[in-house]
């Protein structure tokens, strides 16, 4: 129960014994001026003026230093106006005349104690009201709740975590206020909200513009505004940056095209010029607030923060999923593993997929907005979330954290430099509460015959589970791409256009304990011409043998669908090995192993009339067979153009 609600609860008690006997009002004062000067600051209280109702109330208090309700009604103004030290001293001084005269002052006095930190007194003062009589019992629940609280802020200060801030600098910071950061994958793209001012440095009230930075030489260049069509005189934040940079999604409030009071928009870029936004529209926007969006790594789930209908409490978090006509689906709540009855809000999932931050009034913290980290767990579901510790989190209301794809830096705004307002700082995470590292691979992918930059679609699937774990599409004017590349886990990489021969890849990041460079390749595609060959990276065999590795099959699919989309086509798979071994014995093996795959499209396609296979052994050698590595590079299988 707020103050302002049990204070309420208090003044109707006090109005029902005056209506009983208007001639001898039950108040804690005999003096009739005092009395007097306290109704009529009850008037002013009820115009919102609130400077008179303490004013009055004072004067009240000079005619009886003893007059507990004009101290009650001064506590409770101070509240609602955030004036939450100037409350503490005034309850203390009801306590100090009398503490049966009104039990919940000590619950007020607490919970402002612990809104402000002042975690032992809290604690007190909340077993101080719990050992009054006749208080009600859903009041001594959350007296009991806060209590647990306090017990979790005492041991947190006591044992603070790793946290050392650093202001990104005047390049990204300024007198304005800064903050909601987001981070492409390859920390050289910044985004951030700013509250802007006019010519004459007025700070207009909920007019946000989003300014953006690149890092050149591994310093920030001077943010710039992100300009039309995104930023307009109306009010745009809160956004989420894709991993490739190419595109984000974002708050916009109180447009024309709006569905509700805050809806989220979308905006994709092309070479060095973005598109205008669109609204997401009925899938996502409601008549409600939808808010604050983060991105997963492959664009395919969107998380944001909304009161909607259907939730757990007041703002929650929740999700939904980009389907193969790129509408969305209906979105689900996180449900009570993240959501509480209170305020969830600012999410941000690491581009590992699995590691989910945002902040919460309602779990278990320091007070205001604390953040929490979640992983989701084998069986797709979220796990308990954790609180991330003091410092970080504090009395104050912390939110809109981001994680860089490394694990290793936080990045979120604070008003730590005094006259600046709230500037964005970057930290160390200390390892409890990194999620897991992820890599990249970034490129360009281009037409292998005359260098024109493509827009082609590039899939990472997990070896492990066949699984496509991200899809993007490279930029259709710079040809660029980048994809993020989660440890623990062997990949295959497809890079495919129609019209071409498909590219693919192998990466193999299990057990990795250590930084990972990023993975910088061009992939070159190649037109379908007769004659032209591409290695089939992602098809493997037994050792010494032709059975086929369960994790072939999402290469064989893709040979699969090649055929599919390109009907013209007659295509032969080439077995190749090494020099160990006899050459019989090496064109009898090379010659099984393009067998079976030619038996796997037989087997799950109707196009097998259109290939051929045929073992080479280790006549067509790409590299050295005096090397380890060279060896590795001649033990291949190819699909070759052979008629069209």
């Amino acid at each position: 129960m707020s103050s302002l609600k049990i204070y309420i609860l208090f003044l109707l008690i006090i109005l029902s014994k005056l209506v009983i006997s208007q001639k001898n009002p039950d108040y804690s004062t005999s003096s009739k001026k005092a009395i007097k000067l306290y109704e009529t600051a009850l008037d002013y209280m009820d115009l919102g003026n609130y400077d008179m109702v303490i004013e009055t109330c004072n004067s009240a208090i000079q005619k009886d230093t003893n007059f507990i309700e004009a101290f009650l009604l001064i506590a409770d103004i101070y509240n609602t106006k955030g004036d939450l030290e100037n409350e503490i001293i005034t309850y203390k001084k009801v306590i100090k005349i009398n503490p049966d005269f009104f039990p919940y002052a000590f619950y007020n006095l607490a919970f402002s104690e612990f809104k402000t930190g002042k975690y032992l007194e809290a604690k007190k003062d909340f077993q101080n009201f719990l050992d009054c009589e006749k208080i009600a019992f859903s009041t001594r629940i959350k007296a009991e709740k806060q209590i647990y609280k306090c017990n979790f802020a005492i041991n947190s200060v006591n044992n603070p975590v790793l946290f050392n801030p650093v202001n990104l600098g005047d390049n990204i910071n300024s007198k304005n206020d800064e903050y909601w950061p987001s981070l492409t994958a390859d920390e050289n793209t910044l985004v951030v909200t700013v509250l802007v001012k006019d010519s004459n440095n007025i700070m207009y009230p909920g007019q946000e513009d989003f300014y953006i930075s690149h890092k050149i030489n591994g310093k920030w260049e001077k943010v710039k505004d992100i300009g039309k069509p995104i930023n307009t005189k109306g009010n745009e934040g809160a956004q989420s940056i894709s991993a490739d940079g190419q595109s984000y999604y974002f708050t916009a409030c109180h447009r024309n095209d709006g569905r509700g009071a805050c809806d989220l928009y979308f905006v994709q870029k092309n070479g060095n010029k973005w598109g205008e936004p669109i609204n997401l529209r009925a899938s996502i926007n409601t008549r409600h607030s939808e808010k604050q969006p983060s991105i997963s790594p492959d664009g395919r789930t969107l998380y944001f923060s909304s009161n909607r209908p259907g939730g757990k409490g007041k703002m929650d978090i929740w999700m939904c999923k980009k389907l193969n006509d790129d509408s969305w689906s209906t979105p689900v709540n996180l449900g009570d593993s993240i959501n509480t009855e209170e305020d969830e809000i600012s999410p941000f999932i690491h581009p590992d997929n699995l590691t989910l931050y945002f902040a919460s009034n309602g779990l278990t913290g320091m007070g205001g907005y604390d953040i929490f980290i979640s992983r989701k767990n084998t069986t797709n579901s979220w796990g308990k979330p954790e609180n991330l510790g003091y410092p970080i989190n504090t009395h104050k209301d912390e939110f809109g954290l981001i994680v860089n794809a490394m694990g290793n830096k936080a990045y979120y705004s604070s008003d730590k430099r005094k006259g600046y307002g709230k500037d964005i700082y970057e930290f160390d995470l200390h390892d409890r509460i990194r999620p897991l590292f992820v890599s990249y691979i970034n490129g360009i992918v281009y037409n292998v015959k005359n260098n024109s930059k493509l827009k082609a679609k590039i899939k990472l699937i997990s070896l492990d589970t066949i699984n496509t774990v991200l899809e993007v599409n490279s930029d259709s004017i710079s040809g660029e791409y980048l994809i993020c590349l989660p440890i623990d886990n062997d990949y295959a990489l497809n890079v495919s256009k129609r019209g071409y021969l498909f590219y693919s890849d192998y990466f193999s990041l299990k057990n990795v304990v250590d930084f990972i460079a990023p993975f910088s390749i061009d992939v070159p595609l190649q037109p379908i011409e007769i004659g032209k060959s591409t290695i089939l990276k992602n098809i493997f065999f037994e050792t010494d043998s032709y059975k086929l590795k369960p994790e072939s099959k999402t290469e064989l699919d893709k040979i699969i669908e090649f055929l599919k989309q390109n009907p013209e086509v007659k295509i032969e798979i080439g077995g190749h090995t090494d020099n160990v071994g006899t050459h019989q014995y090496n064109i009898e093996l090379s010659k099984n192993r393009a067998k079976e795959v030619f038996n796997y499209i037989k087997s799950n396609c109707k196009y097998h009339d259109r290939v051929i296979f045929k073992g080479y052994g280790e006549t067509q050698a790409l590299s050295t067979n005096d090397t380890k590595e060279g060896r590795a590079l001649n033990r291949r299988t190819e699909f070759k153009i052979i008629e069209k």
